[in-house]
C-alpha cells in the first residue's frame, strides 16, 4: 500500500474540498482508492486468520463511499478527508462490533468495539458484565489491553488510546452506585481506540502491529457481541 500517495491525496482534498477541483484531479483519486483498498484487502486476510467469522467479507463489504451526505450537516464540503474500513462479520451498519482502520493525515488510528448501542442493548450488555464479572475482567484489565488502550477512566478521545467513547457521569438508573466497577457500567459504548502515526502503514509491518492491537481488544469485543447478537 503506498501511503504517501494516499496521505498526500487526502491533505490535497482537505485543502480544495469542492467539486471543481475533484472533478481536475479525479484520477488522483482513484489512484489513492486504488492503494487504500489494496491495503484493506491486506488487513482482511490477515485478520481471517485469526477471526474466521469475518471469512465472507470483501473489500466493498467494509469499505465507503467517499462522498459526504451533507443534506442534515452544517459542514457542506462534498468529500471526506479520510479513508476508512469497517470489518464486520455482519456488515457496516450492525450494531455488533467490528474492527476499524483508519487513514487520514495527523488522525490515523485502529479500533475494536461497538461505537453505538440502543438503550436496552447497553442495559443488557452493563447486566452481563456484571453476572460475569471475572470473565470480563480478564478481558478489559489483561496486560495486553491495557498495553494498548488504558482503563476507561484514563483517556479522552483526544488521547492516543482509550476505551469507552463516552461515558456517564454517574452510575446508570437501576444500577448499584457501590458496585465495585461501575467505571464499565458508566460507559455508553465499548469501542476501544489506539492512535498511530501517519507512517505506520507504509511496508508490510504494519499488518502484525494491528494484528496484536485487533487480538487484545478481541475478547472485549466477543464478550459483547454474545449479547448484541441476541437483538440482531
Amino acid at each position: 500500500m503506498n501511503t504517501k500517495k494516499i496521505l498526500t491525496f487526502l491533505r490535497q482534498v482537505a485543502a480544495n474540498n469542492n467539486r471543481e477541483w475533484f472533478h481536475a484531479h479525479k484520477d488522483d483519486y482513484e489512484a489513492a482508492r486504488a492503494e487504500w483498498e489494496h491495503g484493506v484487502e491486506q488487513a482482511l486476510e490477515r485478520i481471517k486468520s485469526f477471526d474466521d467469522e469475518i471469512a465472507p467479507l470483501t473489500v466493498k463489504d467494509c469499505t465507503y463511499r467517499f462522498y459526504r451526505d451533507t443534506r442534515f450537516s452544517p459542514d457542506k464540503s462534498p468529500y471526506k478527508n479520510h479513508f476508512g474500513a469497517y470489518i464486520c462479520a455482519k456488515g457496516k451498519k450492525a450494531l455488533r462490533g467490528g474492527y476499524y482502520v483508519h487513514m487520514q493525515p495527523e488522525e490515523c488510528l485502529l479500533a475494536v468495539g461497538s461505537y453505538w448501542l440502543p438503550t436496552n442493548i447497553l442495559t443488557a450488555c452493563r447486566n452481563e458484565l456484571m453476572a460475569n464479572e471475572e470473565e470480563w475482567l480478564r478481558c478489559v484489565e489483561s496486560a495486553e489491553f491495557l498495553k494498548y488502550f488504558d482503563a476507561p477512566e484514563s483517556a479522552s478521545w483526544d488521547s492516543p488510546q482509550g476505551f469507552g467513547l463516552e461515558k456517564l457521569k454517574t452510575c446508570p438508573s437501576g444500577f448499584p452506585r457501590d458496585y465495585e466497577h461501575v467505571k464499565y457500567l458508566r460507559l455508553k459504548n465499548y469501542c476501544a481506540w489506539h492512535r498511530v502515526n501517519d507512517s505506520f502503514y507504509e511496508g508490510d509491518g504494519w499488518l502484525d502491529e494491528m494484528e496484536r492491537v485487533f487480538k487484545a481488544a478481541k475478547p472485549m469485543m466477543d464478550f459483547m457481541n454474545a449479547v448484541i447478537d441476541d437483538y440482531e
